[in-house]
């Protein structure tokens, strides 16, 4: 059902569609995304979608900064980077606390320089197992709002104003078909995801003619933590690896001439039709 990403600080995404972006996106006739050399700053990097990416980026020449909030497994994936030789680095924080976006980006910039690539990975499904509207205490609400919309607004606010001035930048926000889809139960994770999808297309309109970029990206059905606190009893063998979902993101990234700004990309293996709601992502 829905897309997961892994990574409340440590979440994932999933979705369900084809790989067009959306009808009404400007036309934008740009180079592919090459990632060598790049200064990429990944949040929910510990686990699921924003370590897969990290590892796929740094592997092509990326340095790579990862922000979760546990330090443990977050030294982790930055080891086992560094043990395949790549560049990266560890910032502990929580995206949904007030202070933490201009703090995330100055270590980011201090470590790898300005950055050329922001991905807004972290996510939280709110209080599991997930529960109706009429059972969602407002302070969860406010939760998610704060990690899924919010904190991706603040840490692009931190990131964008320099990419503006050297002209070029890329911005994802990993989203799930939960944006788009009404399932039950998934009231805070679906209303904070299609926020942030019409956030990134106002982002877009307003960054227009800047160079830089900003996409939405439904990653689909992953084999996660987030996806398996969310739905216990699904069937594993049928969900994405989230290191192939990195995968086919980077490809469409590097196409040449890249999706237009703005576009909202499906790319989960599961990509195709929504389904009829089951009450999991």
């Amino acid at each position: 059902m829905t897309s997961l990403h892994d990574d409340e600080n440590d979440d994932e995404s999933d979705g369900k569609g084809d790989d067009q972006p959306d009808a009404g996106a400007a036309p934008e006739a740009r180079a592919g995304l090459d990632p060598s050399g790049l200064a990429a700053l990944i949040t929910g990097g510990s686990r699921g979608l924003g370590r897969a990416l990290g590892e796929a980026l740094a592997a092509r020449g990326a340095r790579v900064v990862l922000v979760a909030r546990e330090a443990g497994p977050l030294q982790e994936a930055v080891a086992a980077i560094r043990a395949r030789g790549g560049e990266a680095h560890a910032v502990a924080a929580d995206v949904g606390e007030l202070d933490a976006s201009y703090a995330i980006a100055g270590q980011a910039e201090a470590l790898v320089g300005p950055i050329d690539l922001l991905v807004n990975a972290a996510s939280t499904l709110g209080p599991v197992p997930l529960r109706l509207l009429l059972d969602t205490d407002c302070e969860d609400l406010s939760r998610a709002l704060a990690v899924n919309v919010v904190g991706p607004f603040r840490l692009t606010k931190a990131v964008a104003g320099s990419m503006v001035l050297r002209g070029r930048g890329q911005v994802i926000n990993v989203s799930s078909d939960a944006a788009t889809q009404a399932y039950a139960r998934w009231g805070a994770y679906g209303a904070s995801k299609a926020a942030l999808d019409h956030l990134t297309r106002i982002w877009a309109a307003e960054l227009d003619g800047t160079g830089v970029r900003v996409l939405t990206v439904d990653p689909g059905e992953m084999d996660t933590r987030m996806h398996a606190e969310a739905m216990p009893d699904a069937d594993r063998a049928g969900l994405a690896a989230p290191g192939a979902v990195a995968a086919r993101l980077l490809a469409l990234l590097a196409a040449d001439p890249l999706p237009p700004s703005g576009s909202r990309l499906v790319i989960g293996a599961d990509a195709g039709p929504a389904p009829a709601p089951g009450g999991a992502p």
